[in-house]
């Protein structure tokens, strides 16, 4: 069978509180984790007064250039960690997850990466103050003070150092990223190696008037997705039809030549990675918070949420989704194709995992600071769209 290898931030982790580093990792999948089976993320380096943007609602929003080397920062501990094991020899074949944090808040990476993205050249996301005229009412209302905090950034004119510091953190992920790949280059087995990369959701950066993620648009749900598998993909290929994550289980299963398990509902992304001109006819599906669900596929997003209000988007005309199309002339047809893939049951939310107990002495752990202390009304996103496999 594989040795299974991983570090860093595979299940939900954060570094905002004292019980986020271990996370939700599952301590039965892994033959070796770092730091350690039961934390998730290493000690992270920070500046010593945070947030150091001064915002008064969330002090894990914050971004700040540190005086530190790649390998101080905990992604570059883990990544440390991972490269030794791709260029260890073990004789068995391994499944190796690197867990990379950012661009995950706070946005504290080394200041030569900040310095990648002079504020001058900042470019803003285009952001119309009527965008949300059009949608309805549970989809103005935010959720997390996303929307207070884009009102805290407009205030305090900050945007484009907000921005800098989501580049900065992205640059940062990408020196890692290319650390990993020179590391199993040097092993000697890249050619025999099956590669995914992706993201696990995406973020707002104030379109939508939203920053962070937490919605049902494009631009917290559509994430990246490349794959590599010798003797399968091309090298710069790549398809425009819509995916999930979910589709990464049969996919690697089928690579692997391993049997894919009755009870899973993805689908294999093979028939894309051999044929990026495939036609997929299942859409992408996705949840946020109990009967909210979108439907994406080539070039349409439909949002229906638990109160039956609407939304539809087409990405051919408007890759923006500035114009919310349901209810118009001609988009009936439309939502009744693409309502026919929302799930046919919903799952009641699940109450927050309790808090890990206090060690003798100190004082009892705070709930994820990105999470509310009572069960929310939302979870998190269950399934992300992916942007179309690409290969290597």
């Amino acid at each position: 069978g594989y040795r299974t290898l991983g570090a860093g931030k595979i299940f939900h982790a954060h570094t905002f509180g004292p019980g986020g580093f271990a996370g939700l990792n599952d301590t039965s999948a892994w033959d070796a984790f770092y730091p350690s089976l039961d934390r998730q993320l290493p000690d992270e380096l920070g500046p010593p007064l945070r947030p150091a943007n001064g915002n008064p609602l969330m002090a894990g929003f914050d971004w700040s250039g540190l005086v530190a080397e790649d390998d101080a920062i905990g992604d570059g501990q883990v990544v440390s960690w991972v490269e030794r094991q791709l260029r260890a020899e073990t004789g068995t074949p391994r499944f190796v997850a690197a867990g990379i944090f950012r661009p995950h808040l706070p946005w504290y990476v080394p200041r030569q990466y900040f310095d990648m993205y002079p504020l001058d050249s900042v470019q803003l996301p285009a952001a119309p103050a009527d965008d949300l005229d059009d949608v309805p009412e549970v989809a103005r209302a935010g959720t997390y003070q996303s929307r207070e905090l884009h009102e805290w950034v407009v205030e305090q004119q900050v945007w484009r150092e907000a921005v800098q510091g989501y580049l900065a953190s992205i640059s940062f992920a990408d020196a890692m990223v290319g650390r990993l790949l020179d590391a199993l280059e040097e092993s000697g087995r890249a050619d025999r190696t099956i590669i995914v990369l992706f993201g696990d959701h995406g973020f707002h950066l104030g379109e939508k008037q939203r920053w962070r993620k937490m919605t049902l648009w494009e631009e917290s749900t559509h994430v990246p997705l490349i794959v590599v598998a010798p003797g399968v993909t091309q090298p710069g290929s790549s398809s425009g039809e819509a995916v999930s994550l979910m589709d990464l289980y049969p996919t690697l299963a089928e690579l692997a030549g391993l049997d894919v398990p009755a009870h899973v509902e993805a689908e294999s992304l093979t028939p894309l990675l051999r044929d990026p001109g495939a036609v997929r006819e299942a859409p992408a599906v996705i949840t946020y918070g109990y009967d909210n669900h979108a439907i994406r596929d080539e070039r349409y997003r439909y949002i229906r949420y638990a109160d039956g209000s609407e939304e539809l988007y087409d990405h051919r005309n408007d890759p923006n989704e500035w114009h919310n199309l349901a209810g118009g002339r001609g988009s009936d047809a439309v939502i009744a194709r693409l309502a026919r893939y929302l799930p046919d049951r919903n799952a009641p939310p699940a109450a927050p995992p309790p808090p890990p107990a206090p060690r003798p002495g100190a004082s009892p752990a705070s709930p994820p600071a990105d999470r509310p202390a009572s069960p929310p009304s939302a979870s998190p996103p269950a399934e992300s769209p992916a942007a179309p496999p690409s290969g290597r």
